[in-house]
């Protein structure tokens, strides 16, 4: 294969270990010199796994983020829900108070059950409100 050549400037000290270099191992200056440049050019295994540990770090940080907007949009339904809950609930008299008890305790548990089979399936609020929000862009970009 043919070479081609190239004319390089090196510092006077670096010249003369190249040259000792060269002198003690027997070998041609030009060997040392694509060597030592191949191996700058070729990435090495820590430089592949730096490069590994980055794009797992981004796509972790990614999740991180993704999880506290979702925290952030549960706690503000729940803050809105219960803000609801208590200014529409009037108070409750007391000869009516177990009724209310026993109406609560069956709300809770059809509350419960709600929300076991929305997990079960997959569907959470976070989903449902980013679906409704691209529908809503969608409609808005097909009507322009």
């Amino acid at each position: 294969m043919a070479k081609i050549r190239l004319n390089v400037y090196f510092d006077p000290d670096l010249f003369d270990q190249l040259e000792a270099t060269a002198t003690s191992r027997r070998v041609p200056m030009t060997h040392i010199v694509e060597a030592a440049l191949a191996s700058f050019l070729t990435p090495d295994e820590a430089d592949q796994r730096e490069a590994a540990l980055v794009r797992r770090l981004d796509r972790m940080m990614r999740a991180i983020e993704r999880f506290e907007r979702d925290q952030e949009i549960t706690g503000e339904a729940l803050a809105l829900f219960i803000r609801f809950w208590l200014s529409a609930i009037p108070p409750v008299q007391d000869d009516l108070r177990e009724a209310a008890m026993a109406q609560g305790k069956e709300r809770y548990t059809g509350f419960v059950e709600n929300l076991a089979r929305r997990l079960a399936k997959g569907s959470t609020l976070a989903k449902e409100l980013s679906r409704n929000v691209k529908g809503d862009a969608a409609d808005t970009a097909g009507g322009i």
